[in-house]
This record gives structure tokens, sequence and C-alpha cells, in this order.
């Protein structure tokens, strides 16, 4: 197998059950991420149902149109386990009962002390001229073909068996055919908006021409990233230095929007405190809990986290943090006079260095002509007093609460890295 600087490479994930909304394919993204390593870019992705008709389709279009072809799944025993017979029929080449395959897969069956059935018999059957790719997880052996200028790597559904089978029989074989060294990079953003992120960075994208340098943009709620590959023939030091060049040039435009170039807004939040030598405490009324869920998925979070609470009520804000009633019932619990006050309690009754706060209106329900859904407070409380964020997120239910626990993490990240990013209300 010869690989060349214009490979056009695809990946077929078949399963009727991939074509419902109860299952991902993340199989095809660990393979590209595996093959990217290597210098190797996926052209196509297809993801096709067990269809005997659609199958044989799939592969004959993947065939005329790509050099190297992946498919996942299909090797079973049962009736809808296709992939080997449709490749066949496509190849026109025959299936063979390999004898000593099926002495493998029913002495994994004896050890399992499992009765073998009649239909595993069906696994032991290869193309013609395939080579065997060894299954130590499970009972589908792969199957590396080769026909004509075209290869096709046959790997099992299961993520437990395509990955070590991936890594330990063909990545080795394709490393010796490496294209090109890779190096990755990603800057994660928020408090802007995808387009907005565009319009600072558009002239920067590498030319279309540029094979050597990507850049690619991808928005999630509350946070945009970029992600950077750099390739290069002679080095992946080389491919570093082309990745870490762009990254420089990003930076000197968006400055203090990136949180990081990597670790999760909360992550960053936890090492910047424990560089502080400080603590936090959260009050939450419309987000539920996230952010204190946030927080403490962090490993160690006990060292700078004391507490939380969650007053979703009236009584709970009263009762709980001792916020005034005259406030509720003047300015409403979703208020910056609310957000301002539960700050400071929570940070009050923990003893924390940091107090964050969150009211707001999620929806779908619940809002007014004054007080729409995604009107959200947010506030930052500490011994300089009290800084509170008039927010309107957009979304549904989860969209609004995660955006609103993103932007109370971010006031308090953006502080704690220029403590004058802020200036705080005395209260």
């Amino acid at each position: 197998m010869t690989l060349r600087r214009d490979q056009i490479i695809e990946i077929i994930a078949v399963g009727s059950e991939l074509l419902t909304p109860y299952y991902q394919d993340t199989n095809s993204l660990f393979i590209s991420e595996k093959l990217n390593d290597l210098g190797l870019r996926v052209s196509f992705k297809s993801v096709v149902g067990d269809d005997w008709g659609d199958l044989l389709k799939c592969i004959r279009a993947a065939r005329a149109r790509a050099d190297l072809i992946f498919t996942i799944g299909g090797l079973g025993p049962t009736q809808d386990d296709n992939t080997r017979e449709a490749l066949a029929t496509a190849l026109k080449k025959e299936l063979i009962f390999k004898e000593n395959l099926w002495e493998s897969i029913k002495n994994r069956f004896k050890k399992r002390g499992i009765p073998l059935a009649s239909i595993n018999r069906k696994q032991a059957h290869i193309l013609e001229g395939a080579v065997v790719l060894d299954n130590k997880n499970g009972t589908a052996p792969g199957l590396w073909v080769e026909s004509g200028s075209k290869t096709f790597i046959l790997l099992p559904g299961p993520p437990a068996e395509l990955k070590p089978m991936l890594e330990k029989a063909v990545l080795p074989k394709l490393k010796t055919i490496q294209k090109k060294y890779c190096f990755r990079g990603i800057l994660k953003i928020t408090g802007l908006t995808e387009s907005m992120t565009e319009s600072q960075v558009s002239d920067l994208y590498p030319a279309q021409d540029d094979h050597d340098l990507n850049l690619t943009i991808l928005a999630y709620p509350g946070q945009i990233e970029l992600h950077m590959c750099g390739y290069s023939d002679k080095s992946k030091h080389q491919a570093r230095n082309k990745v870490k060049h762009l990254e420089k040039s990003i930076r000197e435009r968006l400055q203090d929007k990136i949180f990081s170039d990597g670790k999760e807004l909360e992550e960053v939040i936890g090492d910047l405190l424990i560089q502080n030598q400080a603590t936090l405490a959260v009050a939450e009324s419309c987000t539920g809990g996230l952010l204190g869920h946030r927080i403490t998925n962090v490993p160690g979070s006990s060292q700078y986290f004391l507490q939380g609470v969650q007053v979703y009520s009236y009584d709970a804000k009263i009762k709980l943090l001792g916020i005034p009633k005259q406030i509720l019932d003047s300015h409403g619990a979703v208020s910056a006079e609310t957000s301002s006050r539960m700050a400071l309690q929570i940070r009050k009754i923990s003893q924390a260095d940091y107090g964050l706060a969150v009211t707001g209106i999620a929806g779908p329900g619940g809002g007014t002509a004054k007080k729409p859904v995604g009107l959200v407070y947010t506030s930052l409380a500490s011994k300089l007093g009290v800084i509170t964020k008039k927010n309107i997120f957009l979304g549904n239910r989860e969209i609004i609460k995660y955006r609103s626990s993103q932007k109370a993490l971010d006031m308090l990240r953006r502080h704690l890295q220029n403590p004058t990013a802020y200036s705080f209300k005395r209260k």
C-alpha cells in the first residue's frame, strides 16, 4: 500500500442504530484523531444502516472516490451484520472459511463458559486475500483488504474492540507510510459569539492552498473553540512552530477573552484559586446547583470550595441567606439588587474570599415584557465589594442555565487574572 499526498480517506460507520437519536458515532472521531496524528486527513465520513442495498451503495460510492476506506461495525454474527458480505459483493471476491479463526472463536467462548451458537461460524469467513486483524477483546476479527489501488480496513463496532485493534494492528502499518508530522492546538474563548470571534480572526485563516496549517472555529453554549492543526514533512517541532505562530497572533487579537489552551473554565478557576490561596462559595437560584457541580467536578476542589446553597424560592433566599424581604418585594428575585445580596451573603456566611451568585429566568415560562426569559444576573463579591452583571441569554432552559454558570465563573476568572478588571461597588 502506498499513500500519496492527494490520498483520499473515507470512514463508513455501519449500523441502523446510528441513524436514530439514541446513539452517536464516536468511533470515527477516534479514528480521525489517530490519523491526524500521522498527518493523514479524512475527506469523507458516511453513516449507513444495516440495509443490504444501502450498505452496498455506500461501499461502492466510497470505493469510487476514496483510496483508503475504514468501515466500522457490521462484523458480528447476526443477520443484520453484512459488512463483510457487502464488501465481498462490491469487490467480487469470495468469502473463505478459516478453520483456525473458528477454533479461536470456539476457544474464546469456552474460556468464558458461554455456550457457542452456530451463527458465530459466520465470523470465521474472510474475504479472499485479506489480512486478518486479531481481535483480543471480541469474536469479530478485523480485516485489511487491498483491491487494486484501494485499501479497505474493516473494524468491529464496539469501542472496546475497535480502539485496541486500531492502535495495535492498524496504526503500526500506517506509521511506516506516515506522510507528515502533526501538531494540534486549541484556544477556548468565552464572552464572544461565534460571529464576533470570526470577525476578529478571519484574516488569520491560512490560505486555501496552504495544506500544512488548518484553523477551525467551533461554537458551544457560552464557549467558542479555535482548533489549530499544523503539518510538516520534516519534524513535529516544525509543525508545532506553525501552530504556535498562529496562536500568538490570535492571542494578540482576543487577549483575555481566551481562558485556556485546553482546560475547562472550572479547571482554570481552580488553578487560579489555588495560586491565590483563595476560597469560594456560591449561591444559586436559576442554575439549581449547576455552578457548584461544575466547580466540585474538578479533582482537588475541596482545597478552595467551601460551600454552595440553592435558594430557589423567596423563603429560601430569606431563611438561608438573610436577604431582606423588602428587597425581594421591591425588586424581585430576578434583579441586580437580589443577585448582589446573594453574593455578599454567601461570602459572609461561609467566610470565603469570594462569593458567586446567579439568579434569573431559565424558562420556558415565567418571563414578562420587563423580565424576559433569559434575563440572568450574575454577581461576584470579594473584600473589595460586589460587582453585578445583567445578561440576556438565548436558548432553551438547559442552555440558559449553562451560560449563566459560565458567565459567573468567567467573572471570577477575569478578576483573579486581572484584579483591576472590574470596579467593585462597596457594600
